[in-house]
């Protein structure tokens, strides 16, 4: 890439596809496809009135996120949105508006905020984890067993990293609705300005909590490293991990879920007793990753990649979706190879990839273990999926299975399941418990213990 000083082109040409709304969301690959035809980058259209570039090939796409002297992370270069041609009410914004964390920092201040992350990261003990993940999943898993159908998203995926989140970070559990309903409306972007202010006050009020009463958590760690991180960037140091472990955290565990109860590749392995859960995981990460386009960058000064011009401050997005299926890559052997853009590459890659691929593979395994005979409740063709430009979610997961019935543990461990059976008339019928009607009441039960 060399520097140029050729004039801009008029906005509104060429044609900017749209990476919003439900046409993209049903079938991004083929407007992956179309955009490809104009070479390794393309414009499109997040939203309604904000223009990009998208990163649509492998080879451009590593180059973008290892070259930090040419292409900027921090937001505050965005022309558009300082000259107000994007409003800050758009939906988008809370997405990729400046906030003082390690996503949108450069050089020593990008090392400061991501150290003390990445130590944080560190003093949480596998094994720990581990076990936390498989009690939360079999006590969700409790909660569905008898009733022969579950969402698995609202009732599973949704609800599983939400636990996670809120027992390493020492979140009380009266915030976990208010966190994951700001998140998921950011990342939706419907009312994400009153998303990103619930969000945000909640994390006040976390760290005004945790200034008071620091404990063994991430939300203590983080205050006490040597870093010296101010309320502010404790908050949005927060937002940050709150939205790498919760929304891509319940895609990663829902498209594998999928992948795995409908694709013969791997569904056929399931009868035999073998789960191909860590091919699945990887098969997910490379064709349908949690964040299918993200990783904003901005070009300091004009530059030409291919003969396309990219403006300096005009948002350049990588599509880790694209790239990751870009037809120059050999993959038609995925399984065990992880050379995939889905955790990102450079100075910005996800630090906290460990844990994340464990929590997934942990959450899959349980429910598959739990619920051998599992099956989607529609044709896979029939699932739904969010609208959004930057992630891969499912509005829904619907499955059946045979359903069982509660068996009581006499060794005070907790209740296991058996597939149902007839109950002798002096037994009376099994206990069923009722199901929640929303994904948020759902949540709600939960935390009142219902």
């Amino acid at each position: 890439m060399t520097a140029v000083p050729p004039p801009v082109p008029p906005r509104g040409c060429p044609f900017h596809e749209p990476l919003h709304g439900p046409e993209f969301a049903a079938d991004p690959g083929a407007v992956y496809r179309r955009l490809r035809k104009a070479g390794p980058t393309a414009p499109v259209e997040l939203a309604p009135g904000v223009q990009a570039t998208l990163v649509t090939g492998y080879d451009a796409a590593l180059h973008v996120l290892r070259s930090p002297e040419t292409f900027s992370k921090d937001p505050r270069r965005w022309t558009d949105l300082s000259d107000g041609t994007v409003p800050m009410d758009s939906p988008v914004v809370p997405m990729m508006a400046y906030r003082p964390n390690a996503l949108f920092t450069d050089g020593e201040e990008h090392r400061r905020l991501r150290g003390a992350i990445a130590d944080s990261l560190a003093r949480v003990e596998p094994s720990m984890l581990r076990g936390y993940v498989e009690r939360s999943a079999d006590t969700l898993v409790d909660r569905f067993a008898p009733l022969g159908s579950a969402d698995l998203l609202g009732e599973y995926a949704q609800v599983l990293p939400l636990l996670v989140f809120n027992h390493l970070f020492g979140c009380p559990a009266e915030y976990g609705v208010r966190l994951v309903e700001g998140m998921s409306g950011i990342f939706d972007g419907v009312d994400a300005e009153k998303a990103n202010e619930l969000l945000t006050a909640t994390l006040v009020d976390l760290v005004t909590l945790k200034r008071a009463r620091p404990g063994q958590d991430m939300t203590s760690w983080l205050m006490a490293h040597p870093a010296g991180l101010t309320d502010e960037e404790m908050i949005h140091s927060l937002v940050l991990l709150m939205g790498a472990g919760t929304e891509p955290q319940q895609n990663l565990i829902a498209n594998s879920l999928r992948l795995l109860l409908s694709d013969d590749r791997f569904a056929g392995d399931l009868s035999g007793g073998s789960l191909p859960v860590e091919d699945a995981l990887d098969e997910v990460l490379w064709a349908d990753p949690p964040m299918a386009n993200y990783a904003v960058h901005f070009p300091m000064h004009d530059v030409v990649y291919e003969g396309v011009l990219l403006r300096a401050g005009a948002p350049l997005v990588v599509s880790f979706a694209a790239a990751n299926t870009d037809p120059a890559l050999a993959a038609d052997q995925r399984a065990g190879n992880r050379a995939h853009l889905a955790w990102s590459a450079g100075p910005h890659n996800c630090p906290a990839q460990s844990p994340a691929r464990l929590i997934a593979a942990v959450a899959v395994e349980k429910l598959l273990d739990r619920l051998p005979d599992v099956e989607l409740a529609v044709p896979v063709e029939e699932l739904v999926w969010r609208p959004g430009p930057f992630h891969r979610a499912l509005a829904a997961l619907p499955v059946r299975f045979p359903p069982a019935t509660a068996v009581v543990r006499t060794d005070g461990g907790r209740p296991s399941y058996a597939s149902a059976v007839p109950v002798a008339a002096e037994e009376g019928p099994a206990a069923v418990p009722d199901r929640p009607k929303s994904g948020w009441a759902r949540l709600l039960a939960w935390w009142r213990g219902e």
